[in-house]
């Protein structure tokens, strides 16, 4: 039910007037609607999963599809998830950067997120490199 009431919170022709001017209509197949995309990027980072993983979940979940811009239950995947990555190629560092944009705008719009959360940035370091020397270390010996 979240899900539902997010679509409909979401600009989301903010999206086509920032990522139509990458679609050319003449050129290949036809493109999948930037909705479907971006409601796919959304989700992916939302529940944390691989391309593979939305996508299939995708199939089995009617809000997710609504949210996604489906007006009826579909039974098939929406896109082979290889085009995931193309897509995240094709609008780049900035477009990722358009979908935190309306984020943080739904967020505040809908009262999800508070003005005063925007001034602290908490950071997860657990990934970075440490400069730190365990026992079993060789150079150590």
């Amino acid at each position: 039910m979240v899900k539902f009431k997010l679509a409909n919170a979401i600009d989301w022709a903010e999206f086509e007037r920032a990522f139509g001017k990458l679609y050319d209509p003449g050129q290949g197949r036809p493109a999948k609607p930037i909705r479907l995309m971006v409601g796919l990027h959304f989700l992916k980072h939302a529940y944390d999963l691989s391309d593979e993983d939305v996508v299939a979940r995708w199939v089995e979940n009617p809000y997710w599809q609504y949210f996604c811009g489906c007006t009826h239950f579909e039974h098939e995947l929406p896109i082979e998830p290889s085009l995931m990555t193309k897509w995240r190629k094709k609008v780049k560092a900035g477009g990722m950067e358009k979908l935190l944009e309306v984020t943080i705008k739904t967020g505040l719009k809908t009262g999800a997120l508070k003005r005063t959360g925007l001034k602290k940035l908490s950071v997860d370091t657990a990934v970075q490199e440490k400069a730190i020397s365990f026992l079993t270390d060789a150079k150590l010996y």
